[in-house]
């Protein structure tokens, strides 16, 4: 393959060398941001990428599938292994489409669907009115307690029992602590219901053995494939029991998509050997210490975290008991060259827009080589800005950390290579 240089495209190479910059030089805290490695890198945009694949293995719509057939074929297999699983679909273009699929396939317009509420950390295509998972179905909602700000699994059961949906959805995009799968299971059972678990924040926890696994108790699990998998962007996994498989893969094709990217495919093929790895099972470990280091960084400031802190790669940061948003603080970071998001939080008073919260995570910079020092640090200082309302002098020492912290630090460090 051509090696891509300023005479293929100067514009568009130009806006990639300035991207390539930007990320070397700031301080990635997104919790659903990470850098996959050199060997995922190369997969993608691989000669597969120009390779029709429509159907599955032994069963295209085209001819010259046998490699393709078989690099499926290899996806599937680490997969089960990476997870546990019975079956794994690897076609779905991202774990939105996947839980999409799932929905048209598997339930009628007018079943009842559970899903944890949006403001108290689910997800956007879990039933959120605005979002196309929200226009069909009976979706009823569990959340937080005002207590604890977690899942009451009692207050779950209730609601279940009450409206007796099809499946119960759980997994969170900015919930940072443990669902307990089991219970969530026997809730589950109890209302004849499905249990599905978006794993799309943590699966990268549950491949490295560090957190339980879902697989035990649930009949479905999504996950994209980056955020704690570290792997590439584009890409969502379906993992359920046998029982389900040919209705899983009719969800995706010819359900919802056509034919598969292939490169895409190689790309996550590579991402599952790489789970497997000792290497990858020390970087798990890393992350979670990394998230409790940031933690103690951050409440030794007087920061109010969201359910008092972490269980996960994720903290929530509570803003309106400071008096400032979170569109607020995430202009200050920015100036500081430290890449956030706002969020809302539980019982949020403020649109989404400024919203009461900031999201931040550990998996990123952990993948870059940060050590519990350096998030201990990054986290005092994090929250330095976030008790002075975002004043400039604590901007600026954070920015000159940032500057002295990524000087040289690849984007991939060689440690976690196996």
């Amino acid at each position: 393959m051509e090696k891509v240089t300023a005479s293929s495209d100067k514009e568009v190479y130009n806006l990639v060398q300035m991207e390539e910059r930007r990320q070397l030089s700031q301080i990635s805290l997104v919790a659903s941001e990470n850098y996959s490695s050199p060997a995922i890198r190369s997969f993608e945009g691989s000669i597969f990428a120009d390779k029709n694949a429509e159907g599955y293995p032994g069963k295209r719509c085209v001819s010259g599938c046998e490699f393709a057939d078989k690099l499926e074929n290899l996806a599937i297999d680490r997969a089960k292994s990476a997870f546990g699983c019975e079956h794994a679909n690897v076609q779905a273009m991202s774990a939105t489409i996947a839980n999409f699929a799932i929905m048209n396939e598997l339930f009628q317009p007018l079943d009842g669907l559970m899903a944890m509420r949006l403001q108290d950390g689910g997800h956007l295509s879990h039933g959120a009115p605005f979002h196309a998972s929200g226009q069909n179905f009976r979706w009823c909602y569990y959340g937080v307690s005002k207590a604890d700000e977690q899942l009451d699994y009692d207050e779950v059961r209730s609601i279940a029992l009450e409206n007796r949906p099809a499946a119960i959805i759980c997994g969170g995009s900015s919930y940072p602590r443990l669902i307990d799968y089991e219970k969530m299971h026997q809730i589950a059972r109890e209302v004849d219901a499905l249990l599905w678990v978006d794993l799309a924040h943590t699966a990268g926890l549950v491949a490295g053995r560090v957190i339980p696994s879902p697989l035990p108790h649930a009949d479905i699990v999504t996950t994209s494939t980056h955020k704690t998998l570290r792997g590439p962007r584009g890409g969502g996994l379906i993992l359920c029991k046998n029982s389900l498989a040919k209705q899983i893969d009719r969800a995706i094709f010819p359900g919802l998509q056509g034919a598969p990217k292939m490169d895409l495919i190689a790309a996550r093929a590579s991402l599952l050997a790489e789970v497997q790895t000792v290497q990858f099972r020390e970087y798990a470990k890393d992350v979670l210490k990394n998230a409790k280091a940031l933690e103690r960084g951050l409440i030794y400031e007087g920061v109010t975290l969201v359910s008092g802190g972490t269980s996960s790669h994720l903290l929530l940061i509570n803003l309106l008991s400071c008096g400032t948003n979170g569109s607020q603080i995430e202009k200050a970071l920015l100036q500081a060259q430290v890449v956030t998001n706002k969020n809302p939080i539980p019982f949020d008073t403020l649109p989404p827009s400024k919203a009461g919260g900031l999201r931040i995570g550990s998996a990123a910079m952990t993948t870059r080589g940060f050590n519990e020092e350096q998030f201990f640090e990054v986290g005092g200082m994090i929250g330095k800005v976030v008790m002075s309302e975002g004043n400039h002098d604590r901007v600026e020492e954070l920015r000159s950390f940032v500057e002295q912290n990524t000087q040289g630090l690849p984007l991939f460090n060689r440690k976690w290579v196996a």
